[in-house]
């Protein structure tokens, strides 16, 4: 009995007395693809190629129409619904929309949703001038509050693999941009003032409704562009500004945070001095917050700045460059509260007569970090100005020692005190200035190694118990645990012992 021939055996013509199998999977066999229907769509695909290559005009069948529209695809005759809503609408649903990455992926949509995306940008970095200068950043970026142009302003390579980053300043090197002066960023590599002007001139235009910027070599012309455009501004920070240059700063209405970085070491070099200092105070009477970066001065820049600016409530003075007695002008600072010194290699050099020092009225907080302490005689001029603060915070700063340290007694209203860092201070020193405070409340010591758990007396265990809040890790927490046993701290009623 013969079998039943196979369904999915194909002629070989090379062997007619054989049967190949077809190598389609089932899913093309026979029972489930018809070959003529396969067949018939090939000639008729044919058929339309002639007809193109040919030229004819002849209408399309019905069936040739129906062979186009498989063939095309089916997102370019998609309709698009967006079109028919609002930029208000789109853009009010972009605003739900918090991941960064998904709102990049909507801006390569298409140019209508690049430029409503655009729209939510309110804050960037520019590291490219010629972006700036045409104009392109204020179209693409309509909306921006805060922008920095200091990167664009350094003529650096991109591809270098060197990057110096600080607080203050990111910028690319090369392996042989170290000067002969020791600076990584001379005159020559600094745009010119006047293309920084022409810049900032344009962005003003564009962005009208500008919080806060960062700029470089800016003059005075470039300051009054910015006045007059954007009244809205209130923080500016100014890289590697120059005295006559802060009479701009004069025409602002509205500002409030002013940052001057005059001689960044190592990177650059300029000067601000008493002349500066006091063409900003004489513009600048809403002031409320300074800052000032490696810039020189005296006792008459620092007076002028109190006197004209009597709204001022933080002053900063980070790797000062101030002659000997300027201590004395913080007197001035009628409305002053916070008091910060940073990175500074002395306080004063010469201070003057105790009695001619005065004190700030309104000073609440005093901070040091990273300054050079070994100058007792400035340290205790400091001390004295400041003798009414509440809150005194020493970080990191080298030769503060017990007869240093001892200066701080003229304290006397202190609440908080918070020292790290300070490895020459001993238990013994600590000691006979924080029982002298009794409105002590919060005691915060990191990282003081010569400060030991198995030097803590009853008397300092007595204080810390009353303490509302005490963070106490000078090199081991466990000891002080054992060391603290039955002094009544932890237990039950107790106040609060955080770590």
């Amino acid at each position: 009995m013969s079998s039943p021939p196979d369904r999915n055996s194909v002629f070989d013509p090379n062997n007619p007395g054989r049967k190949r199998h077809s190598s389609f999977p089932d899913h093309f066999s026979g029972e489930r693809f018809d070959q003529n229907e396969v067949l018939r769509h090939v000639i008729l695909k044919l058929h339309l190629r002639s007809i193109s290559h040919s030229g004819s005009t002849t209408p399309q069948s019905e069936s040739e129409a129906d062979s186009e529209s498989l063939n095309s695809s089916p997102l370019s005759a998609a309709p698009d619904y967006s079109s028919a809503l609002s930029d208000e609408l789109l853009l009010n649903v972009f605003k739900r929309i918090s991941e960064k990455n998904q709102r990049l992926l909507i801006s390569l949509v298409c140019k209508r949703w690049c430029m409503i995306s655009g729209k939510l940008i309110q804050s960037i970095k520019v590291m490219e001038w010629e972006f700036l200068a045409s104009g392109r950043l204020s179209f693409r970026f309509p909306n921006l509050v805060d922008v920095n142009v200091v990167p664009a302003s350094i003529n650096f390579e991109r591809n270098s693999g060197i990057l110096l980053s600080s607080q203050l300043l990111e910028v690319f090197l090369n392996s042989d941009m170290l000067g002969n002066d020791g600076l990584f960023v001379r005159k020559g590599e600094i745009l010119d003032c006047r293309e920084i002007d022409r810049g900032v001139k344009i962005l003003a235009e564009g962005c009208t409704n500008l919080r806060r910027i960062v700029m470089m070599n800016v003059s005075e012309e470039g300051l009054g562009y910015l006045a007059n455009e954007c009244e809205l501004l209130q923080e500016v920070d100014l890289h590697y500004c120059s005295d006559l240059s802060l009479k701009g700063v004069a025409k602002f209405r509205n500002l409030q945070i002013l940052k001057l970085i005059g001689r960044l070491g190592g990177v650059y070099d300029s000067v601000v001095s008493d002349i500066g200092m006091t063409l900003l105070a004489q513009g600048c009477g809403r002031l409320v917050k300074l800052e000032l970066v490696g810039c020189e001065g005296s006792y008459d820049g620092i007076k002028a700045i109190g006197m004209c600016c009597q709204m001022l409530e933080e002053l900063t003075l980070c790797n000062h460059k101030m002659e000997g007695g300027w201590l004395s002008a913080l007197s001035y600072c009628g409305n002053l509260k916070t008091l910060s010194i940073q990175s500074c290699k002395y306080i004063d050099e010469n201070p003057g007569q105790v009695e001619h020092l005065g004190s700030c009225p309104m000073l609440e907080e005093l901070h040091l970090r990273r300054c050079h302490m070994r100058d007792k005689q400035g340290v205790k001029a400091l001390f004295l100005v400041c003798r009414i603060i509440r809150v005194l915070e020493i970080q990191d700063c080298w030769g503060l020692d017990n007869s240093t340290f001892a200066a701080a007694s003229i304290f006397r209203t202190i609440k908080s005190l918070s020292l790290e860092g300070c490895s020459l201070l001993t238990t013994e020193g600590l000691e006979s200035v924080v029982l002298s405070w009794t409105e002590l409340d919060r005691l915060k010591v990191i990282s003081c190694n010569n400060v030991r758990d198995s030097e803590i007396t009853p008397e300092l265990a007595t204080l810390f118990s009353d303490l509302k809040e005490l963070k106490w890790r000078p090199d081991s927490r466990s000891l002080l645990s054992a060391s603290l046993t039955g002094t009544g701290i932890r237990e039950k009623g107790c106040r609060s012992f955080r770590s």
